[in-house]
């Protein structure tokens, strides 16, 4: 009836859980070297690509 779905739900600014906004933390690409920020905490195990690499690699079928 009421429910749609996807949108804005009325979270206010501001970090935390629950405010519909992703701690971003610092890395630097394994590709081109520059400093990004990522959506997650690498742990240095696996490689962090900024997002204009990211989407390079994919469209490559990497």
């Amino acid at each position: 009836m009421g429910y749609q779905q996807g949108g804005d739900r009325g979270y206010g600014s501001g970090g935390g859980y629950g405010s519909g906004q992703k701690e971003m933390h610092k890395a630097i690409c394994a590709d081109c070297k520059k400093e990004c920020t990522v959506p997650f905490k690498p742990s240095g195990d696996r490689p962090v690509y900024c997002k204009e690499c990211f989407a390079k690699r994919r469209d490559s079928g990497r």
